[in-house]
């Protein structure tokens, strides 16, 4: 029987194990770690195990990071793992911005806004310094996204308000620097009236939903960010939305933006609903 050759052995047995085993292979050769370390592999990698029906949760405590399996849907209670954060920050400084093929984007606010993109599974993380946010600091004003352009670079949208103004940065993690969007024509969202939710990304554009609690209150806008062109753009809202109170949380079906509204009428509901042809439809 022939030998199978290294690189046989990346793609077809290393790249459909998890994550955590991959670490443990690096140590085999100069070989095994190049190839396993490099980007190419963890682009391709990711891609792959997200389609697994073996998910993860992560959850922010007091004290402590915890990360639960989920399987088919159904969490298992018996699997929690308590975890190191980047740096061993205390959680009660991290805020979670984005989350994308098992990546996380977290700002630690104990100094500053320190960006992290971490990967919980394999500990890994990269501190993604800017001085320009570092000097332009308001606390819980950030939000950002994730996401890969055409050339299988990952990039890093970064939104921030500082003074009322809001300023737009995406990094590359290929050139390791950032850049600023100019085309950031939102700026009406810009108050510290207004809250940013963590990003989506789903199709070819990153979602945020943007809510006023102040003046008027129950204001609510939903705004997109097209990674192709790199402009901002803002959608309707389902039409059963025009009730109070509600929540709505995004989720992305088959590449396609869904947001699930939980509300209350006369009595406590729930209904799912997809954007399709730039129109919103009960799923």
């Amino acid at each position: 029987m022939e030998k199978l050759g290294s690189e046989l052995i990346v793609d077809e047995i290393f790249m459909r194990l998890p994550a955590k085993a991959i670490g443990r292979f690096k140590c085999l050769s100069k070989f095994f770690r190049d190839e396993l370390s490099n980007n190419n592999f963890e682009i391709t990698h990711s891609r792959r195990i997200i389609t697994s029906l073996q998910k993860k949760l992560l959850s922010l405590k007091d004290n402590t990071i915890v990360v639960d399996n989920i399987v088919g849907g159904n969490l298992q209670a018996d699997t929690s793992k308590t975890i190191i954060s980047p740096s061993n920050v205390h959680p009660s400084y991290l805020r979670v911005l984005a989350s994308f093929r098992g990546l996380i984007l977290i700002c630690n606010e104990r100094m500053f806004c320190e960006l992290i993109l971490w990967n919980p599974t394999t500990r890994r993380y990269k501190i993604l310094a800017d001085d320009y946010f570092d000097r332009n600091f308001e606390r819980n004003a950030s939000t950002g996204g994730m996401y890969f352009d055409d050339s299988n670079d990952l990039k890093v949208l970064h939104i921030k308000r500082y003074r009322n103004v809001l300023t737009a940065r995406v990094y590359s993690r290929r050139r390791e620097s950032w850049r600023k969007i100019n085309s950031c024509n939102v700026s009406n969202y810009a108050s510290t009236y207004y809250s940013w939710s963590p990003a989506i990304y789903s199709g070819r554009s990153i979602y945020f939903m943007v809510s006023n609690y102040w003046f008027p209150p129950g204001e609510r806008h939903m705004v997109a960010f097209d990674v192709v062109s790199e402009n901002f753009s803002t959608i309707p809202f389902p039409e059963a939305l025009d009730l109070n109170p509600w929540q709505g949380h995004f989720l992305s079906i088959e590449m396609k933006l869904h947001v699930i509204v939980v509300g209350r009428s006369k009595n406590l509901y729930a209904d799912l609903f997809k954007f399709e042809d730039d129109a919103w439809v009960k799923a």
